[in-house]
């Protein structure tokens, strides 16, 4: 359910961004700030997700997750919110009934979204975010921490028989992919002008797709999670000029892939 944390990030980022228009006239400085508040926001539902559905696994943590995603998605889209000189107004209806002076301005317009954000985001902070990212990821893998995770994700029990506080580690490494999917979600929001939550942009498919590219590049495997994401987004954009059989051939491609990623050999090569 990732697409949610995405989602919840991206409006956090964009609702700040709007909001400090007058008082940081710097679009710079509102787009780094949106970064850490949208990190923030989003590590928060990750933790207030994480401790009643972290109990959960397998199938059915990955169904109240997704659930999640939709849920978000649709209470966005059905949320007007305005600001005046006497402050925020929220309403579920429309933008009339949010009864704002003449000063308002409406910020988030139900399933129309925010408009107006500043284009803040481009290539270069993006390769940015990604190096920052995977500082933090190496770091706290080669951590205590990240090895008391990685013993639970490898066997719950014996690492639960040595002391290991099985809730407090998974909800620090859900927290802590929450805050980098809400930093993913403030980057796409500073790259359009307008942003809805619609199903293309945080619903289910794109919360698959995300745990396509962990699972073709292999679990625990950084270096093949980035390649296969790297493939993965390249492949239909190449394949355009087969406008009819692109997704088949797309298909395909990745049914072959996963077949080749868990067959023996690969397995043997990538532990060399």
């Amino acid at each position: 359910g990732h697409a949610g944390f995405m989602c919840v990030g991206a409006f956090t980022g964009a609702f700040f961004t709007k909001c400090m228009e007058n008082a940081i006239p710097s679009v710079g400085m509102r787009f780094f700030l949106a970064l850490i508040i949208g990190a923030a926001v989003a590590g928060v539902f990750g933790i207030i997700i994480g401790i009643p559905v972290l109990r959960l696994k397998g199938d059915y943590l990955a169904i109240v997750t997704l659930a999640f995603g939709e849920i978000i998605k649709n209470l966005i889209n059905v949320m007007y919110v305005g600001l005046d000189s006497n402050g925020f107004h929220f309403s579920i209806k429309d933008t009339t009934s949010l009864g704002m002076g003449a000063d308002g301005v409406v910020i988030i317009k139900g399933a129309q979204g925010i408009t107006g954000t500043p284009k803040a985001a481009t290539f270069t902070v993006g390769i940015i975010l990604v190096l920052i990212t995977l500082f933090i990821v190496l770091n706290l893998i080669n951590s205590r921490t990240g090895r008391a995770i990685m013993s639970i994700r490898d066997n719950r029990i014996a690492a639960e028989s040595v002391g290991i506080n099985i809730t407090k580690y998974k909800l620090m490494a859900f927290a802590i992919s929450a805050a980098l999917a809400g930093v993913a979600g403030v980057l796409y929001a500073h790259n359009l002008s307008s942003l809805a939550a619609t199903p293309k942009n945080f619903g289910y498919n794109m919360s698959i797709m995300i745990l396509v590219f962990v699972v073709l590049g292999g679990l625990g495997n950084i270096r093949g999670s980035m390649i296969a994401a790297i493939i993965l987004t390249m492949l239909p954009e190449l394949l355009r000029g087969l406008n009819d059989y692109r997704m088949l051939i797309y298909a395909v491609v990745l049914i072959v892939m996963m077949i080749f990623n868990s067959s023996p050999k690969a397995i043997e090569m990538r532990s060399v």
